[in-house]
């Protein structure tokens, strides 16, 4: 079992945390995030987020570290932020944002354009010889995850090929095509 719950989550330089009523907000130089928290204690000691138990019901124990967690990634959000890449592999896929908007030519008959929240920051980079990417950024992880996996689903990478829309790194499982 994972005791992840207890561990202590580090408050760096420059970030705050105020807690009222199970209601969470951290502060810090890229933003604020605000989270609520029930059914479990959250104390800041000596530059130091603890989260406890008061008893060891299921709910409270799967909460535990779940919570830890999130405060971790809170804490870490608003002071470095989180970034996600993802790479389009395919002959004529294409890029390009405006702003919040992000226009993908992904060998559909039109051109996907897609609003981005102003939390999430995009950049879209295109070198000659290598495939776009595209940079998603915010303070948020819940937010830039999520948009990533839309982003993605507009289309998937297939195995044959390895064609679509993949995260920078991600190992994609191939398949031999038809043996003659």
């Amino acid at each position: 079992m994972s005791r992840i719950g207890n561990n202590p989550v580090v408050i760096p330089q420059g970030v705050t945390v105020d807690i009222n009523d199970g209601v969470v907000t951290v502060k810090g130089k890229l933003g604020e995030l605000t989270q609520n928290f029930d059914s479990v204690d959250i104390k800041v000691e000596d530059g130091n987020v603890l989260v406890t138990r008061s008893s060891d019901t299921k709910d409270q124990k799967a909460k535990h570290g779940l919570y830890r967690s999130l405060m971790r990634n809170m804490i870490e959000g608003v002071s470095k932020g989180w970034t996600k890449e993802l790479e389009l592999v395919g002959v004529g896929y294409r890029a390009s944002n405006q702003g919040q908007k992000l226009e993908l030519a992904l060998g559909y008959s039109h051109a996907i354009v897609m609003s981005l929240a102003p939390e999430v920051k995009v950049e879209t980079i295109s070198e000659k010889g290598k495939n776009p990417i595209i940079k998603l950024t915010s303070h948020d992880k819940q937010l830039v995850g999520q948009v990533a996996a839309k982003i993605r689903d507009f289309r998937r990478p297939e195995p044959y090929k390895g064609k679509g829309i993949k995260f920078v790194g991600e190992v994609l499982r191939r398949k031999a095509g038809k043996s003659a």
